[in-house]
């Protein structure tokens, strides 16, 4: 059985999600403010890494684990609220995809599953 990154259409499906997230994430009142002092080119590469190792694909992620690369987002008032809207623009993004619902929700699943670790708990 192929991984859900052969799946979706690899690489190329993943950048694309990829920039289309980050271009919801940067207009959206929510959380567009913690990306002020972010170089976007390297933010994108990171989190096309994570994807592709979370959704089974080639695994070249090298990036913080997400304790580590969320931590000084806290002093920035990181919480719940902010890692709820980011989740939401993903599944929302992955949907504009047209990846099948319960891939979205696979996905979703793992992020969520580092909720805990994104706000030190």
């Amino acid at each position: 059985m192929s991984s859900i990154y052969e799946q979706i259409g690899g690489k190329p499906a993943v950048d694309m999600a990829v920039e289309n997230f980050y271009r919801k994430v940067l207009t959206d009142e929510r959380i567009c403010h913690f990306f002020d002092d972010i170089d976007m080119e390297k933010q994108m590469a990171k989190q096309a890494g994570f994807l592709t190792m979370v959704l089974g694909g080639p695994n070249s992620y090298s990036g913080k684990d997400m304790r580590q690369g969320h931590q000084h987002l806290l002093s920035k008032g990181l919480n719940d609220s902010h890692v709820d809207a980011v989740i939401e623009l993903l599944a929302q993004t992955l949907r504009e995809l047209n990846i099948p619902q319960e891939v979205v929700q696979q996905i979703a699943n793992v992020a969520e599953s580092t909720r805990n670790d994104v706000l030190s708990r």
